[in-house]
């Protein structure tokens, strides 16, 4: 979308961030507001009007029974779909642990890979709507942790990082990316923007690049390179501070999610 048009959209008296949009007096803006709106996949992720007092005074008042629910958007039930994929996957790690059978950890891999997917899709409904929700911000991030952050942790664990270093590393990895997440939360309105109004670049490595982990180790799987096969052995084993020299990459990449030096462009 071209500057124009888009400062147009932000400053356009006749959105209010209802389902519907009102129809402009000025006509040159219905193809503009109709391209907006054309598609989920889109791939515009310039800012949303924000939540007016009508939203935060129907989130405070407690006239009517489930009110919260009533208040949520549909962009949140689909966040919320995110953080139950990633609580699937975590039960799938748990009853591959104990029955040991290799479907069910690759069944945590797929649900991490679909919390992805819910990921992609609740900002693209919003914008389909042109609605922006009071907890989508916050919603979206506790989702990610759930789905980016705690899920492949505990894959790695489910599939032989157990030993007492192993986990203080992925210990490390899960706060990395709570950290960067709170971070997020806080400075999102800081960062530099385009004319479109969208942040120029992330602040240290987005939660979700922990994909490309969880396919590595989907890929353990697949080769049967688990518990006593993983790549590079153990060092010192048997013995203090035993360690797999592989869990060392869910400490770079958590070192990789709270740095404040990289910065990576937003597409």
């Amino acid at each position: 979308m071209i500057p124009e048009q888009s400062h147009l959209l932000n400053e356009n008296p006749f959105v209010d961030g209802n389902d519907e949009f009102d129809s402009p007096m000025n006509g040159s803006l219905s193809p503009v507001l109709s391209r907006r709106a054309s598609s989920i996949f889109s791939m515009d992720t310039s800012p949303l009007p924000p939540p007016n007092d009508t939203d935060l005074q129907k989130f405070t008042d407690d006239n009517l029974h489930f009110s919260m629910i009533r208040n949520l958007h549909l962009a949140d039930y689909i966040t919320m779909l995110n953080g139950f994929s990633g609580f699937y996957s975590i039960i799938s790690c748990l009853r591959f642990t104990l029955t040991g059978k290799p479907h069910y950890v690759q069944r945590a891999h797929f649900f991490i890979f679909l919390g992805m997917c819910f990921d992609f899709l609740d900002g693209r409904v919003a914008r389909l709507r042109h609605r922006a929700s009071l907890m989508g911000q916050e919603l979206d991030s506790l989702a990610d942790m759930i789905s980016f952050g705690v899920a492949p942790a505990t894959i790695a664990f489910a599939i032989g990082f157990q030993t007492t270093v192993d986990v203080i590393v992925l210990s490390y990895f899960i706060l990395c990316g709570l950290t960067r997440l709170a971070r997020f939360n806080v400075t999102v309105n800081q960062l530099p923007k385009d004319v479109s109004g969208k942040s120029k670049y992330f602040e240290g490595l987005p939660i979700p690049t922990s994909l490309v982990l969880v396919l590595g180790m989907a890929l353990f799987v697949k080769c049967d390179r688990i518990s006593d096969n993983i790549p590079l052995g153990i060092i010192r084993e048997g013995k203090f501070l035993e360690f797999h020299p592989v869990v060392l990459i869910f400490f770079i990449h958590g070192c990789g999610l709270i740095s404040k030096s990289l910065k990576i462009p937003k597409l």
